[in-house]
């Protein structure tokens, strides 16, 4: 329970920082990789405001302890830009992490006809890759793409991603500007703020039959073709291209 997750990752860093000066390794190096270690662990959270509070416990506890005197002026930097790797400032205005519960997405494939032989299906924002490894359970034959800004996280995608009976294509993009025109399904985990703007894109580029899929938040300007009830209570909302909008925001 809350806070004890935060707790072991400020004592597992500790422990790696204290080790690492131990063997003497020089402070700005053991400063930077316990601090990729606990924001590579914050990454376990399914709560934003949890991953940065438990990734920035670290290098701000080491700071107000001054255990780390030693470390020059600059070494400093290095946290943050380890941090900025993983949550890069030009994500926040979507959702910088919000992984996929596993089973989530458990008997999608019963309610949703992906049309081909080996539909493409892309994941936008696909983080460490959660949201992928659940649609390939559902859709083996599809040709999963991950789209991602983060170039720490879509180094992580990939690997985790690479061993999938047909391995999904990872690359760093900008989801917005990414062409979602080739897909039989368009999976979005993002949040209320950013559904409208979803809402347009995929009305512009999704050809006739293809799905908007979004976990937990709803297009509430559109009519859902189907709801799938997840494993864990959260709802899926899926759309069908042609979107049909409801009443109120046709009128």
């Amino acid at each position: 329970m809350w806070p004890l997750p935060a707790l072991l990752v400020w004592g597992l860093c500790w422990g790696l920082f204290l080790g690492l000066r131990a063997l003497e390794a020089r402070d700005w190096a053991s400063l930077l990789l316990a601090t990729a270690a606990g924001a590579v662990l914050s990454l376990l959270s399914a709560r934003r405001w949890r991953r940065v509070f438990i990734a920035l416990g670290f290098p701000l506890s080491v700071l107000a302890s001054g255990v780390a005197g030693g470390i020059p002026a600059w070494g400093w930097l290095l946290p943050l830009l380890a941090l900025f790797a993983l949550y890069p400032l030009h994500t926040w205005r979507d959702a910088p992490m919000f992984p996929t519960p596993s089973g989530a997405l458990q008997g999608l494939s019963r309610i949703v006809w992906l049309d081909g032989e080996n539909p493409r299906v892309v994941d936008a924002g696909c983080g460490m890759g959660d949201a992928l490894r659940e649609l390939h359970h559902q859709f083996p034959h599809a040709r999963l793409d991950g789209l991602e800004w983060s170039w720490a996280l879509r180094f992580a995608c990939a690997l985790r991603c690479k061993w999938l009976r047909v391995p999904a294509r990872v690359k760093r993009a900008d989801i917005w500007k990414a062409d979602w025109t080739p897909y039989a399904m368009v999976y979005l985990f993002q949040r209320p703020e950013s559904m409208p703007r979803a809402v347009r894109k995929a009305g512009r580029e999704l050809r006739c039959g293809a799905w908007m899929a979004s976990l937990e938040f709803e297009a509430t300007e559109l009519q859902p073709t189907a709801v799938h009830e997840c494993a864990d209570g959260r709802k899926l909302w899926l759309y069908q291209a042609p979107f049909k909008e409801r009443a109120a925001a046709a009128g």
